[in-house]
């Protein structure tokens, strides 16, 4: 029997989730499988991968082909380093407690830049939010400024009407005060 290791596609449309799966090549993509091994959530930024990593790579060693997507997806997660590695094992090329030695090395270089990665983006959203803030300051300011002239100018021109009727007035009361 040929195993394919696959997606399959659940969830609704435009929203898509996909477990990873080990089945018959022959079965339909969403039919009948072997084992369920993880699932492929691209709806999250970054990507959730859950993967069951001992039995992917069980099921890559004993001769289950995965997809192009998966292949992507358990390379990402180490299973193929960790196959590769093990077949050096096998070989005689270096021992086992040197594979691990090197696949807990890359690990840890992938975790980092990981890391790093994650951290630039959040600088960069930090670095955002901080421009929009300013702007946004800028934008009060000169509002602020825009209302502060309107509000002197119309108390000015309150004052200047009432000095008017003042003088208007004191100019109505001398003439009736010379009779």
């Amino acid at each position: 029997m040929a195993t394919k290791i696959r997606l399959q596609r659940h969830g609704r449309k435009g929203y898509a989730y996909y477990p990873i799966v080990v089945a018959d090549s022959r079965a339909p993509r969403d039919g009948r499988f072997i084992e369920r091994i993880g699932s492929y959530n691209p709806n999250t930024n970054p990507a959730t991968i859950s993967l069951d990593f001992d039995r992917a790579l069980y099921w890559v060693e004993v001769g289950a082909q995965p997809t192009d997507t998966v292949r992507s997806i358990l390379s990402k997660e180490g299973v193929m380093l960790m196959k590769h590695l093990r077949g050096g094992v096998k070989k005689g090329a270096f021992n086992e407690e040197e594979a691990q030695r090197r696949f807990d090395a890359w690990k840890q270089a992938r975790d980092k830049e990981a890391t790093a990665a994650q951290a630039k983006k959040d600088a960069k959203a930090a670095e955002d939010a901080k421009a929009r803030l300013d702007a946004e300051a800028e934008k009060n300011r000169i509002k602020g400024e825009a209302v502060a002239k309107k509000k002197a100018e119309k108390l000015a021109a309150e004052e200047a009407a009432a000095k008017e009727a003042q003088e208007n007035q004191a100019a109505e009361e001398a003439p009736a005060a010379a009779e």
